[in-house]
């Protein structure tokens, strides 16, 4: 007797899945498909996540500027859902982000200032983790300590991201890379200098740039440097990785060889009393295109603003090297590219980019 072979509902599903693949030419991005599956993560630090997880967050949020922004989608993919978006610090890029990208995809935002919650001051954020857990489907917060994120992420049943905090800034690479990569077609060999102060920034691109095949150049300012925990684990990874890692206090040195230059602001909400030294120690390190000539020929220039001048001239500033705007929108498509893919199931339509 003839055995009769019996395939569940799911396995055809999955089968029509990796045959839509094929037919797309997705078959380099199907493995990917398979075992990448964030939903349900927080994002903290992107420390947390290794090479594969990045590159699915980076082609997730590709996939939906494509479709929404080229093609004119209607994706509601977050509809009946809503984000509780807490915020210690003031914000022009993260809020209007957030607060556009999750109402694009059909989800409600609730912005929440330290005048709206009691967190931290009435209510515990254990106590806050737990109301918000049943409120919302997701929580992005923007604070000033890290261990605030690490209370929330504990105690909370839903995802939390990282809104920017004292320690790291990971929604911000993303869209970086982003940026990098379609400027480029590519981020696998490029070489990032940063040129700058030791903040939140830098550590995230530590923390990232090895894992995308990306060399980092680093000149920060003695006594500016990243925290030396963090040096140490770039130092891992760009081991791992085989990637170079350079720190130097000469920005020049730094921009040697360099396809792409970064910097920040000098002085951080909270250092304000610190500005007239902070001015001082870091005099020689704005980026100008004296700076730029010792880059590579088609060098490009980052900044997650705000701006100042003092970090970088106007010459640099609003010039054709510049990606600034676009790092800017692209802000937007990638933190709806995480939040897609820490809250529900999805698949990308795009063929998978080089990395």
């Amino acid at each position: 007797m003839a055995k009769v072979l019996v395939i569940s509902p799911s396995i055809c599903k999955s089968l029509k899945h990796v045959q839509t693949i094929h037919a797309r030419g997705l078959s380099v991005g199907a493995a990917c498909l398979g075992s990448v599956n964030l939903k349900g993560r927080s994002l903290l630090t992107l420390k947390d996540f290794n090479s594969d997880e990045i590159k699915r967050l980076l082609w997730v949020s590709g996939d939906l500027k494509h479709r929404i922004k080229k093609e004119n989608q209607y994706l509601p993919l977050l509809q009946g859902k809503s984000i509780a978006m807490i915020f210690e610090k003031r914000s022009t890029r993260t809020r209007m982000s957030t607060e556009t990208g999750f109402a694009l995809l059909g989800g409600h935002p609730c912005f929440l200032t330290s005048q709206d919650i009691h967190l931290g001051v009435n209510e515990s954020s254990t106590d806050t983790a737990r109301v918000l857990s049943g409120l919302c489907d997701i929580v992005l917060a923007r604070v000033y300590s890290h261990s605030t994120l690490e209370e929330l992420e504990k105690e909370a049943t839903i995802p939390i991201i990282n809104g920017l905090c004292d320690l790291y800034h990971p929604i911000q690479i993303l869209a970086d890379f982003l940026t990098l990569q379609e400027h480029y077609g590519k981020l696998d060999g490029l070489t990032v200098s940063w040129i700058g102060d030791g903040n939140n920034v830098l550590h995230s691109f530590m923390m990232t740039a090895a894992k995308l095949g990306v060399h980092l150049r680093i000149a920060t300012p003695k006594g500016y440097g990243p925290e030396a925990s963090v040096v140490q684990e770039a130092q891992r990874l760009s081991k791992l990785h085989g990637t170079q890692l350079v720190m130097t206090s000469d920005p020049m040195e730094a921009a040697k060889g360099s396809d792409v230059l970064v910097t920040d602001t000098w002085v951080s909400m909270g250092q304000e009393e610190e500005k007239k030294k902070r001015l001082k120690d870091f005099h020689g390190y704005q980026i100008s295109n004296k700076t730029g000539s010792m880059a590579n020929p088609d060098w490009t220039f980052l900044h997650c603003l705000p701006r100042k001048q003092e970090e970088v001239d106007d010459e640099v500033f609003y010039s054709p090297r510049s990606l600034v705007f676009p790092e800017a929108e692209n802000r937007k498509w990638t933190i709806m590219g995480l939040m897609v893919s820490l809250l529900v199931d999805y698949t990308p339509q795009t063929k998978m980019p080089r990395f």
